[in-house]
């Protein structure tokens, strides 16, 4: 008998392999936290959050144009968008569908049967439907906002209508892979605080599946209110849209101006760790101080600066915007929000949404082994260093930020000022040093550097805003 059990072991573990040589990394299926707390993984491979801000495609989008935007956000390098499910309490769709029964939150209006060919079937709900499925197919996650903020804050929602109205939610997207819940939605997590404690709570007690967090009021984070939350699985930002001077916030209990770098190591630095982005930096094409349109408009440079610093500073990703875009704005329906003047279709091809993958494709590029979390070096071993700045970092558009891991390192400038390097961080006699463009991709060499004392890198160009460079150090 006791043989007849060793051979059975025997047979079987070289049939199905034995399970404790799997790695436990390869076993997690979707997105999770990384094993270190600070980035993500998918299918237990790094998981770069490169987003887009698509708040009203559930509301002004047409099956066609959603099919136009997602394909384009996809060929762009986009993998996540941030939507709301309900605008406003009611919310109603392009089609006039709506989303509740007399405005109540608790009372989703559902009908019987989905078919798009007959109205009375197709509903507020099937059309969400068939954008999540869309996005799945195109390898998008869609980042769900419930709820928008106004309408709690405003008393259209109440703890146990959210409760009844969260599990709805769970019950009808808790089996799409491609789903994270964004609670809250542009408010302090201090206004109806217990209003989103329920809904966080609901959503992980009846979806154990997918990733949590809280999307807060500019120039905040969630952090600040949700740090111990047990339904927090990861934290955001949103910088805002604000200038330097035009900033509001001083009495806020983190004051930061344009800093969105100080945000993302503040809550690196946080006991209980989590990972973090700033997933509303300024729009392009938004107006400067967002609410005159007379004012200068955020462009291209300045989406990039927001990118390059947040995620140097330890950010897992970032999210992209474009004031036209997340709006879907429509000249003829003369409805424009923040002074757009763009229909949404030419906006999709401003210049900062077509340069952000150039980001997630450098943060990518280091990746060593299997691409495995336990098997990933140059991905989860990076961290925030300033420390290998020889010189100044600088302060606002002068600002050098550095990230690194054991055989990188990566300095970016805004404005291409010169960068003073302490050598002999990584190993090796000599380093290959070479320079990153943000603009288009592309890498010039510089060469072989010796690895000791301090060295001067000059970018090419000129000193001025917006002529951003990331220089690369690599072990040889």
């Amino acid at each position: 008998m006791y043989q007849r059990i060793v051979l059975f072991a025997i047979i079987s573990s070289v049939l199905f392999g034995c399970s404790s040589d799997k790695k436990p990394d390869a076993l997690k299926k979707g997105l999770q936290v990384s094993e270190n707390g600070r980035y993500l993984t998918e299918d237990g491979k790094p998981f770069f959050w490169l987003g887009d801000t698509g708040w009203l495609l559930f509301n002004k989008t047409t099956r066609e144009q959603a099919d136009q935007y997602l394909e384009d956000r996809r060929q762009k390098g986009f993998n996540v968008v941030q939507a709301m499910v309900l605008h406003t309490v009611p919310s109603v769709n392009v089609y006039g569908d709506s989303s509740l029964v007399n405005g109540d939150i608790s009372k989703p209006a559902v009908t019987e049967g989905s078919s798009f060919e007959d109205a009375a079937q197709y509903d507020f709900w099937d059309h969400i439907d068939y954008i999540i499925d869309k996005a799945k197919e195109k390898g998008i996650y869609m980042a769900l906002v419930p709820v928008w903020g106004t309408n709690v804050k405003e008393n259209k929602v109440t703890t146990a209508q959210a409760k009844i109205y969260t599990e709805f939610l769970t019950r009808r997207y808790k089996d799409k892979s491609n789903i994270i819940w964004l609670n809250g939605g542009d408010i302090k997590g201090s206004d109806k605080k217990d209003v989103w404690e329920v809904i966080g709570n609901t959503l992980r007690a009846t979806d154990s599946t997918h990733l949590i967090t809280f999307h807060p009021r500019g120039r905040t984070g969630s952090s600040e209110w949700f740090q111990e939350s047990k339904w927090m699985d990861f934290n955001m930002i949103q910088s805002g849209h604000r200038r330097y001077d035009q900033d509001t916030s001083a009495k806020e209990k983190w004051h930061y101006g344009e800093d969105n770098w100080k945000y993302v190591e503040k809550d690196y630095n946080q006991k209980r760790i989590m990972p973090t982005i700033d997933a509303e930096p300024s729009y392009e094409g938004i107006p400067q101080g967002l609410h005159n349109p007379k004012e200068i408009r955020w462009n291209d440079a300045d989406v990039r600066r927001y990118g390059y610093w947040s995620v140097f500073a330890g950010a897992f990703g970032y999210t992209y915007g474009s004031n036209s875009v997340m709006q879907f704005y429509n000249p003829a329906a003369k409805d424009a929000a923040f002074g757009a003047t763009e229909a949404w279709q030419k906006a999709l091809n401003d210049p900062g949404a077509g340069q952000m993958v150039h980001l997630k494709n450098l943060m990518l590029s280091r990746i060593k082994g299997d691409g495995t979390a336990s098997d990933a070096s140059g991905y989860f071993d990076r961290i925030p260093d300033q420390s290998v700045i020889a010189g100044d970092v600088g302060e606002k558009y002068n600002r050098l930020l550095a990230t690194r891991a054991k055989d990188y390192i990566f300095v970016y400038t805004y404005n291409g000022r010169n960068i003073s390097l302490k050598m002999g961080v990584i190993d090796g006699d000599q380093v290959k040093a070479s320079w990153f463009s943000p603009r288009d991709g592309k890498t010039t060499e510089i060469g072989l550097i010796d690895n000791k004392g301090t060295h001067d890198f000059d970018p090419p160009g000129d000193v001025k805003d917006g002529n951003d460079w990331v220089l690369i150090i690599d072990k040889k």
